[in-house]
């Protein structure tokens, strides 16, 4: 079954995704998101009183890129998304995570396969 998402819908559960599940992709697999610390603090100014995953929402919106870099693997998984990314791969996630994301019965698993997806087009970890 194939899903079609809105861009509005893409970029909710991608932003959801970061706020339940960057901390445990980073530390569980050896990555770290990385951005240009000047686009990130460029990205803050435009928001009112933002979180960390709001800002990174910025960085996406303004056309910048988020780099996922590869740490325990020696740089073999590093990946670079856009917005257009988000856009194009969270509906590819496999459908019984993106209906637990759409039913709101999501959890840091969900999160996980949501962020692999727009990453790395596939679950490559856990």
């Amino acid at each position: 079954m194939k899903m079609t998402l809105t861009p509005q819908e893409s970029e909710d559960f991608f932003y959801n995704s970061l706020c339940n599940g960057l901390g445990y992709i980073e530390s569980g697999y050896e990555l770290e998101l990385t951005f240009d610390e000047d686009e990130y603090k460029q990205a803050q100014s435009k928001l009112e009183s933002p979180c960390y995953e709001d800002v990174l929402m910025q960085i996406l919106r303004d056309g910048k890129a988020l780099t996922l870099v590869d740490i325990g693997c020696e740089g073999e998984y590093t990946s670079v998304i856009v917005m257009s990314d988000v856009h194009e791969r969270v509906q590819d996630t496999p459908i019984r995570h993106l209906m637990d994301a759409i039913n709101e019965n999501d959890d840091a698993v969900t999160a996980d396969v949501i962020l692999q997806q727009v990453f790395f087009k596939e679950t490559i970890f856990g």
